[in-house]
Formats: C-alpha cells, sequence, structure tokens
C-alpha cells in the first residue's frame, strides 16, 4: 500500500523530540501501525497481541525491556499493560541521570512510542503514572487533504480561528477530490477502505464490527448478549449527529438508560464514537444541555444501516446526518494538528434553533453551519443569526455554512458558504 503522509506526522516528530514517551490512540486501522512504520523508520517494534504474552512481557516486563532497548515502538500496548510500571522506572531513572551530569532533559526524548486501540485502563493508567513524561497524540481516519494526498498543513480550519475576516475574504483553494460526496460518505475514511474496490466495501466494514466486537470490546465490559450488543451500535449509526438521549436508546432496545449509557462509554473509549457538547454560556435555562453524538467513521455508519451502494445515498433520509458527521470529523482532525485546538461545541436552543458546530479558541466564537446543499442561502443562516440575538456580548466572527459547493460566497451579512474540500 502506498503509504499517504499523515497531517499529524510533523506533530508526532516534535513530540519524539519533547518527549521520553508518546502515546499514539486510536480505534483500529486508523494506521497507527503504518504512521510510525514509515515516520520512525529504524525504531524497533514489537507489536503485542491479547493470546500470546510476546517475549515475556506480561510475565517479566524489566527483562523484555532488557531487551528491547529504546527508542522502541511498543504496538497495542493494552495487551500488556504490565509494562507501563517498568516504562516509568525507566524514564525516571535516564531522568535522574540527566539531571546528576546536568544535561538537558531534551537527551532522554524519544524513548518509547506506545500505541493502543482503547481509552481503557491501560492508557489511564499511562497518563498517571508518566504524567510529565509522555505527550498523547489521537488518530482519527483519512481527513480530505490525506485522502487526496495532498500534504497540507497549512488548512482552513487554521487560517478561521487565526484571521476570520481576511479567511472569508480570500478564495480558498479545493482538493482534487476524485469521488462525488456521497461516494466518499459511503466509503468512509479508514485507510484501508479508501483504496479497497468498491465491491469489496462492505464486507471490509462487516469484518471490521466481527472484529472489534470480539477483541477490543471483550477487553472493556462483560457483555452477556453480543448480538444486542451489535443492534446498539446499528442505532447509534441511525442517531448519528443528533442530541444524545439515553433514555431514548435504552427504550428503543428494551434496556435501562444506565445500561444504554455504560455502552455509549464503551463506544466512546474504543474511538468508534465522539460526542460534543452543549454550549451554555449565561443562559443556561433557555438551552438544552444534551451531547450530540457521531459515529466515528460514515463507512462504518452506512454498513451498519445497510446502505448498499453510495448511489443509493441520494434521497436516503440519513445522508444529510451522514454528511454533518463527515464534516464535523473533518473539523476535529484538522483541528488536532494545532498546538491549541478550539473547543468544540454544538448550540441548540429551546425555541429550536440550532449551530452544529461551534468553535472557541481566545474568547472568539466561530459559528459553523453544516448542509448537504449545493445552493446554501440566507435561510440556512438562520441558526448562527439566533446565536448572535442571544449572545450580544460575545465576539462572533464571520459564520460559515459548509456545502458541497463550487466556491466560497457571501451568503447573509455576516456569514458565507464554504466548500466542503477546501484546502
Amino acid at each position: 500500500m502506498i503509504y499517504k503522509r499523515r497531517i499529524l506526522a510533523s506533530k508526532l516528530q516534535r513530540m519524539i523530540h519533547r518527549f521520553s514517551v508518546v502515546i499514539v490512540s486510536g480505534s483500529r486501522q486508523v494506521g497507527k501501525s503504518t504512521l510510525l512504520r514509515n515516520e520512525l523508520a529504524g525504531w524497533d517494534t514489537v507489536v503485542f497481541d491479547p493470546a500470546v504474552d510476546v517475549g515475556n512481557a506480561r510475565r517479566d516486563p524489566d527483562l523484555f525491556l532488557n531487551n528491547h532497548p529504546p527508542p522502541l515502538i511498543l504496538d497495542e500496548i493494552q495487551y500488556a499493560p504490565e509494562l507501563v510500571g517498568a516504562i516509568k522506572r525507566r524514564v525516571d531513572l535516564a531522568r535522574a541521570s540527566a539531571n546528576s551530569n546536568s544535561t538537558s532533559a531534551n537527551e532522554n526524548a524519544g524513548m518509547y512510542v506506545l500505541t493502543g486501540s482503547q481509552q481503557w485502563s491501560v492508557l489511564k493508567s499511562a497518563s498517571e503514572s508518566l504524567a510529565g513524561r509522555a505527550a498523547f497524540l489521537d488518530m482519527e481516519g483519512f481527513c480530505l487533504a490525506e485522502i487526496a494526498d495532498a500534504g497540507v498543513e497549512d488548512h482552513w480550519v487554521q487560517r478561521y480561528l487565526n484571521d476570520p475576516e481576511r479567511f472569508v475574504a480570500a478564495q480558498p483553494n479545493r482538493l482534487g477530490m476524485v469521488r462525488t460526496v456521497n461516494e466518499q460518505l459511503w466509503r468512509g475514511f479508514l485507510p484501508e477502505a479508501d483504496t479497497l474496490e468498491h465491491t469489496w466495501i462492505p464486507e471490509f466494514y462487516r469484518a471490521y464490527l466481527r472484529t472489534y466486537i470480539e477483541r477490543d470490546v471483550r477487553l472493556l465490559t462483560d457483555l452477556a448478549d453480543w448480538q444486542q450488543f451489535g443492534r446498539f451500535v446499528q442505532l447509534a449509526a441511525a442517531l448519528t449527529a443528533q442530541e444524545i438521549n439515553h433514555s431514548q436508546l435504552g427504550r428503543d432496545l428494551g434496556m435501562t438508560p444506565q445500561t444504554a449509557q455504560r455502552w455509549l462509554a464503551t463506544l466512546r473509549a474504543t474511538f468508534q464514537c465522539f460526542e460534543t457538547p452543549a454550549y451554555h454560556g449565561n443562559t443556561i435555562k433557555r438551552i438544552s444541555g444534551k451531547p450530540k453524538g457521531y459515529l466515528a467513521d460514515t463507512g462504518f455508519a452506512c454498513s451498519l444501516q445497510k446502505i448498499s451502494a453510495a448511489s443509493t445515498l441520494s434521497g436516503h433520509p440519513l445522508t444529510g446526518a451522514l454528511f454533518e458527521t463527515a464534516v464535523a470529523g473533518e473539523i476535529r482532525k484538522l483541528s488536532a494538528t494545532l498546538s491549541t485546538p478550539p473547543n468544540i461545541y454544538h448550540w441548540r436552543s429551546h425555541s429550536g434553533a440550532e449551530v452544529d458546530v461551534l468553535l472557541e479558541r481566545d474568547g472568539r466564537f466561530y459559528p459553523i453551519e453544516v448542509k448537504l446543499s449545493s445552493q446554501p442561502s440566507r435561510k440556512d443562516t438562520r441558526g448562527i443569526a439566533s446565536f448572535r440575538e442571544n449572545y450580544p456580548d460575545l465576539k462572533i466572527a464571520p459564520g460559515l455554512i459548509i456545502a458541497p459547493v463550487e466556491r466560497m460566497e457571501q451568503v447573509s451579512e455576516n456569514d458565507y458558504c464554504l466548500p466542503w474540500d477546501s484546502v
């Protein structure tokens, strides 16, 4: 497979030159191992397995590390949690030696890179044990620039946050996407799916679901009914880009809200969904506090909903939600490259006005609507206008409507439409 350089590669390199340990986390198949294999060529790599104690790492972690000196990549560290304490001791010993020799702390940078596909106890233990010694890098599927192999790092989110007035005054370049919007939504954003013939996409996601449940979920929770959990994942896909209602989730599947909440936590812990909290501001009683939930990958969502081909998305009731899911994910992926990522919210009033994505950084707010329309109009900015009316004292940037349009155009006094495949 041809390696497409990830937009997080530069951030990874900076972390390695500053921290003793870097922990790369993300769901299975997002390309963690491929990234490290290409960016850290020459490093020793050990891949762990849930059934086999590779190199006796679990039985004798110190001996294992003696046999594998740094720089070292430890892939799927959740299968060898005993190593975390041993790594901490080695890092502390190296730091103490550097201090006694009056050398820079950076001399001990780049000792270990750990990867994990679950935000569970091992990574929590690592974050606690390696505080001040480790940096975390969360990976997701491809962004549009990576799919187009454009090598873009100065992206539109960064320019919008840095100088929104200048951003909307310029005409951004667009990526050379070879697929239609529906084709990209149906195929999804996982690297493996990006290169498969379309006839194999459904088979890929069926295998993905089975492997996910049998390997990842089994490590996190004790489920008596795996088929019921599979139906729960299907329901989560059907409700992507909607506010989360645990009572509704439980009622639809005949389970308690507490069980639905616990299973949603499992999806989050395995990076299969993400949430954006509601923005409250100073008018809490008027604003809905429910978070909005998204399935992490639109291709996986299409598979779960038995959408057999990209052509069937035309007119499908879920297509708009899938497009919003893709755009929200794109904003998250691009924001992750920034040294100071923005807070990401959604906003909805009890009267029904809403803003799909609301970014906040340095005390300024950036409202974004997502519309699957080739001709956005002023009426599509009503949610943004309502947000401005509700918060007249906030510093609010020009708003954006992200849509499958050909060029940026002004649609109201303060708002602009932006092509979804902008650079």
